[in-house]
């Protein structure tokens, strides 16, 4: 892979360096792609439970096609993911790698993650149209978005909310005990106020977002629970003057992707009471992209902004900001928008968002 042409002197040092790096990210690339299919047809799980397994011992178990198994398991044992056997035609998932691959690893389950890579190819046509005529996407051009989104979610909020994001906020768990209303904009799959409304039933939970099938399966499960604290609502925020008077507003990795950002932040404030806090998680980026060059998430965070977060802005008539619209313009909205006192932090469990609290 070193013949070339160029007008300029080439370094064919540097020029292997980099074929070398762009066959890896083919590698890194199908790996992504077939990681997400492991998660969800179950293999990884099955794996984990079976040490030493056949192609044929593992599809019964996973009760799927041997043949396709068996070559998804090329994928795995030639990126180093699984182990082979040769005398013993048997796979093993190292104990090390189910950590950051199954169910039972949440919240540390990159395979939830991994999805996203189908998610953003599905629309690789629309969005090259979108490169030519400068428009926007909109929620229906993408298979499973919701779907995917709430699961990473539930990883990032949901599994954390209890001990790691609540804590952050002195306080706030005895006034949730207490009782108190609290409104979730951008609620998306809504986990997250169903966990709270369970755990809390003296406190009013809303969540809020503009695709009502967004949250169908959670208000379905609320229903089935009979929690009389919790309600789900379709609206477009961009649209809504004021809400119902709250204690707590949260924003979980909402505020980016809408129409209006520092309208909805404006909002938020005008709908807090006295002494009212929003809770906002965002991704934890900066707007310079030379910053950025240091995130090793950076590559993921821009081809998600890309390829989802940008156009939906557009699509709906917005600035386009995108994920990596970055903490520091997240701190100026949130001032401009009367939030004089905002502290932000960074959780361990989580080192692609940051977390805003900001006091009315």
């Amino acid at each position: 892979m070193t013949e070339h042409t160029s007008l300029l002197p080439i370094d064919e040092a540097k020029a292997q360096d980099f074929a070398n790096r762009m066959v890896g990210a083919l590698n890194s690339a199908a790996l992504s792609l077939m990681t997400s299919l492991g998660h969800r047809t179950g293999l990884f799980d099955t794996l984990s439970a079976l040490p030493g397994a056949t192609s044929q011992e593992l599809s019964d178990q996973a009760g799927l096609a041997e043949r396709y198994v068996r070559e998804w398991l090329g994928v795995m044992v030639t990126s180093d993911v699984v182990e082979y056997d040769p005398q013993k035609r048997s796979f093993t998932l190292p104990p090390e790698h189910a950590a950051f691959l199954t169910r039972a690893a949440t919240p540390n389950n990159i395979a939830v993650t991994s999805q996203f890579i189908g998610v953003a190819a599905a629309v690789e046509e629309e969005m090259l149209a979108r490169f030519q005529d400068g428009n926007g996407t909109h929620y229906h051009h993408y298979d499973r978005f919701h779907a995917v989104m709430a699961e990473d979610s539930a990883q990032t909020v949901g599994a954390a909310l209890m001990d790691h994001i609540l804590p952050i906020v002195s306080g706030l768990r005895d006034r949730l005990q207490a009782g108190i209303d609290v409104v979730d904009v951008g609620c998306g799959g809504g986990r997250a106020m169903l966990l709270l409304a369970q755990q809390f039933p003296a406190s009013r939970f809303t969540g809020i977002d503009l695709c009502a099938n967004a949250f169908a399966d959670s208000a379905a499960e609320a229903k089935r629970l009979g929690l009389t604290n919790l309600t789900f609502r379709a609206r477009d925020l961009a649209e809504v003057d004021t809400l119902e008077p709250c204690d707590l507003i949260t924003a979980f990795d909402a505020v980016h992707d809408q129409r209006d950002p520092q309208g909805l932040l404006d909002l938020i404030f005008r709908s807090l009471k006295p002494g009212g806090l929003l809770l906002m998680q965002d991704i934890g980026g900066s707007r310079d992209l030379e910053i950025n060059k240091e995130n090793p998430f950076a590559p993921l965070l821009y081809t998600i902004s890309l390829m989802h977060c940008t156009p939906i802005s557009v699509g709906q008539g917005g600035p386009g900001l995108g994920a990596m619209w970055g903490v520091e313009t997240a701190q100026e909205f949130l001032a401009s928008a009367g939030f004089q006192q905002v502290d932000m932090q960074r959780l361990q469990h989580d080192p692609i968002n940051a977390y805003f609290i900001a006091r009315r």
